[in-house]
């Protein structure tokens, strides 16, 4: 059985706030997560082997630590399915960027393959194995524009009208990975900002409590910021490398990427409120 084409869009955190930190050492986040439709795509062999195998992927992760291989793994593991897969992975969304690229493919295979594998499992219960890959999973498995909370695991789907606004986004990727691990044990890092309730968010926006330690640690990202800047409020997703701006239409994204400085890789993209993994589930 195959089944070709199945989409794991790039996010964006419309804001970041770090509200404290646990015991365990993980940062308690608040966070608006939007999805938007630079998409890389997955295609799935089944096998009856029980073997989960990587054909193609991202260039230089080893097939062992790679994302998709573990979720279908995991998902073996926790239902004890004996089928395995054949995976292949088309790269659109840029590594070390903080467009949540990696746990998005783990949820694309998590999903896929519960429908795949006919394990037909509740869609919290792939989002709690995804949680133990990555941070970012869950989002991606629910498939919903989300204000989130704790790690980012505690979501709050937003539909119209606190939905965010589809805008048409510019996007830059320095030429530079960004080590998210580096910045949140940076010690100038802030982590006691206010919390904010969901309507605070809707009504005053919020802020990258990372944007100082990364245009530190990483000119390239504070270069790339200062240059979108001219154009309106650029942001930082995550923990970048990748800024990004709303513009009116995707025509005027288009105009500025044109002009965009040659050590940054530049993307168009669409906000969008709701997965295209869902509309493909719905299709299969």
């Amino acid at each position: 059985m195959s089944a070709a084409d199945w989409p794991a869009p790039a996010k964006l955190n419309l804001f970041l706030h770090i509200v404290g930190r646990r015991a365990d050492g993980y940062h308690e986040l608040q966070t608006c997560f939007q999805f938007v439709d630079l998409c890389d795509e997955i295609r799935f062999d089944v096998r009856r082997d029980g073997v989960v195998r990587r054909l193609a992927g991202a260039a230089g992760v080893a097939e062992e630590a790679d994302l998709c291989v573990r979720a279908a793994r995991a998902l073996q593991a926790a239902t004890g399915c004996t089928l395995g897969v054949d995976i292949a992975v088309v790269k659109r969304i840029p590594m070390g960027a903080g467009l949540g690229g990696g746990s998005s493919d783990a949820a694309t295979c998590l999903v896929a393959l519960d429908r795949l594998w006919g394990l037909n499992l509740p869609r919290q219960r792939l989002a709690d194995i995804g949680l133990k890959l990555g941070a970012d999973v869950p989002v991606f498995v629910h498939g919903h524009a989300a204000f989130a909370e704790g790690v980012g695991e505690r979501l709050v789907p937003l539909y119209p009208p606190e939905a965010p606004v589809e805008a048409n986004y510019l996007i830059l990727k320095p030429n530079v990975f960004v080590s998210t691990a580096d910045v949140f044990r940076d010690p100038e890092l802030t982590r006691d900002t206010p919390t904010i309730t969901l309507h605070g968010f809707l009504k005053h926006g919020g802020h990258n409590d990372c944007l100082g330690v990364v245009r530190h640690r990483y000119p390239e990202v504070a270069r790339a910021l200062d240059w979108l800047n001219q154009f309106g409020q650029a942001r930082l997703t995550g923990t970048g490398a990748c800024v990004f701006l709303a513009c009116e239409s995707a025509e005027r994204a288009q105009a500025i990427a044109r002009d965009a400085p040659p050590e940054c890789e530049a993307y168009v993209a669409r906000g969008m409120n709701e997965s295209p993994l869902l509309a493909r589930l719905a299709a299969e």
